[in-house]
């Protein structure tokens, strides 16, 4: 593989645009796992664990594109995944989304 190619990514179906009403989350049962969340009109794929402790952030509050953990309150952009509150100090990875023919898909990361 060449230093300009990119690793290959498996794009899952989660469901469809109808079936993740605003703010809330579907959980990808991935290797890590990744949580697909509906907000502000968009959707947003990122790590499902908090990086400050292993907690669920499919459990955790969502509003204006922003998940709150459960557990210490840590605050991540889900268009970023950037911390924004602590307690919680390493970013959130992101995963791309694409809508095809009105069905939600994330690229998992694969290959190597």
């Amino acid at each position: 593989m060449s230093a300009t190619m990119t690793a290959a990514r498996e794009w899952i179906r989660v469901c469809t645009r109808e079936e993740l009403e605003q703010n809330e989350v579907v959980t990808l049962e991935t290797d890590p796992p990744i949580a697909v969340f509906a907000s502000e009109g968009e959707f947003f794929a990122v790590a499902e664990t908090c990086t400050h402790e292993d907690w669920s952030l499919a459990e955790g509050f969502v509003e204006d594109a922003v998940v709150e953990c459960p557990a210490h309150f840590a605050r991540f952009c889900l268009r970023t995944g950037a911390v924004l509150g602590p307690p919680a100090t390493r970013p959130l990875d992101t995963y791309p989304v694409r809508i095809e023919d009105g069905d939600v898909y994330v690229a998992a990361r694969g290959g190597s």
